[in-house]
């Protein structure tokens, strides 16, 4: 899909999930979220909406959390050029934006940020698709359950091609639309 042809409007609200050092070229990086690094940032440059970025970030103690011990790998640690938002992406956070560390899959001040005002279309694009990607939007579904939520498939990544597939099978049945 040609993402471009997309018309955003004014009441519509991109998010974007994660898009950092670790999770596309460092410790849990993949090739697939290499490859749409540069048409995700293309997406961002054209849209027309509100924009989210989130930013998964860890303290130091991470292996001692409940994720770290079901996850055992160290990443985006607050501070560490793993926890940085890749450049191609950085360069596009603008005054207004909204930029939301989290520490957790999902975000909750993502919530609050969707309940203060409807929007007409929620779009979301980012890493991982089975877990930070689908826990967002699920929670953006929960604060405004007349919101189309858009899932841009092409624009995601997860730890491997068929968990990719899986999450955008789950969120079909949950009545995204999936935009392949």
């Amino acid at each position: 899909m040609n993402y471009s042809e997309i018309q955003t409007g004014e009441n519509d609200l991109l998010v974007v999930v994660d898009m950092q050092e670790d999770f596309v070229r460092g410790a849990l990086g993949t090739p697939e979220a290499q490859a749409m690094l540069a048409d995700a940032a293309g997406f961002i440059r054209g849209f027309r909406g509100k924009k989210v970025f989130t930013m998964d970030t860890h303290g130091e103690d991470y292996l001692a959390t409940q994720e770290g011990k079901n996850l055992p790998v160290p990443h985006t640690v607050k501070g560490s050029g793993g926890w940085q938002l890749m450049p191609e992406i950085k360069a596009l956070v603008a005054e207004g934006d909204t930029v939301l560390e989290k520490g957790s899959f999902g975000s909750l001040a993502l919530a609050e940020t969707v309940r203060r005002r409807h929007y007409d279309n929620i779009y979301f694009l980012g890493v991982c698709t089975g877990i930070c990607v689908i826990s967002n939007a699920v929670i953006a579904k929960a604060a405004d359950p007349e919101a189309v939520i858009h899932i841009l498939a092409g624009l995601c990544a997860c730890v491997s091609p068929e968990s990719h597939r899986t999450a955008l099978e789950a969120m079909r049945l949950l009545q995204m639309k999936i935009e392949e």
